[in-house]
């Protein structure tokens, strides 16, 4: 997450940098940041030195409260009806079909 986005390729700055080369030189695990990882821990991971496999960086998306989305949904349709009431009164007194018209 320590980068400058660019458009094609990020860019480390200055403070960046410092912040990777203490987290290697004080050699401590840092939660979704550094890991100290053992010869075997390498070992078993095939040599395979993707951050991720020792590194955890996964962010819990905030949960959605479905009850308020549907109660907001179901006061904008309410609204859109009364909005087209509105629109239909218009219409009749300029005399012309309103789009909102119930077609028989």
């Amino acid at each position: 997450n320590d980068f400058e986005k660019q458009k094609n390729q990020n860019k480390l700055l200055p403070e960046h940098l410092d912040k990777i080369v203490a987290a290697f030189e004080q050699r401590e695990n840092i939660e979704k940041y550094a890991h100290v990882a053992t010869l075997q821990e390498v070992k078993d991971n095939d040599y395979n030195l993707n951050i991720p496999r020792y590194v955890d960086t996964f962010e819990a998306e905030a949960e959605i409260d479905l009850d308020a989305i549907a109660q907001q949904l179901q006061a904008l349709e309410h609204d859109s009806q009364k909005t087209d009431a509105v629109i239909s009164e218009f219409c009749k007194e300029l005399g012309i079909v309103s789009p909102f018209a119930e077609v028989k």
